[in-house]
């Protein structure tokens, strides 16, 4: 982003609050090519990794588990996590989890999995 838009402060609150859906994550802001989004998440996710792409899960309300292969990370607000890429993991929220995302733009939210929750161009709110 290259215009004055980009000087416009982002309210994650109210970002949050023009959607339902879960699992489709929306563009919030993008910096250096990459993408800052916010996503609402509710259920089990499908295992996955992205092979060039670093991902990082900020949890802004509620709590979210990481599942990686060998052992279970649990998220609360105002805590991240970053998976490296490669790694293989799942998140899961037993309720309604509120996210921010940090991760290449481009990058596709089920990674190598593919499948019916594949977000390939995420909507851009911001």
């Amino acid at each position: 982003m290259s215009d004055s838009s980009s000087l416009d402060k982002v309210d994650l609150s109210a970002a949050l609050a023009t959607f339902d859906g879960h699992w489709a994550p929306r563009i919030v802001g993008a910096l250096n090519g990459q993408e800052v989004k916010v996503a609402k998440l509710l259920g089990e996710f499908v295992w996955h990794a992205h092979a060039d792409a670093d991902e990082l899960f900020m949890v802004l309300r509620g709590r979210l588990r990481i599942e990686l292969r060998a052992r279970t990370i649990t998220l609360d607000p105002g805590e991240f996590l970053i998976v490296p890429r490669g790694v293989e993991h799942r998140p899961v929220a037993d309720e309604e989890v509120h996210v921010l995302l940090f991760e290449p733009a481009g990058t596709v939210n089920t990674g190598d999995a593919g499948g019916p929750l594949t977000v390939d161009a995420p909507q851009r709110l911001a």
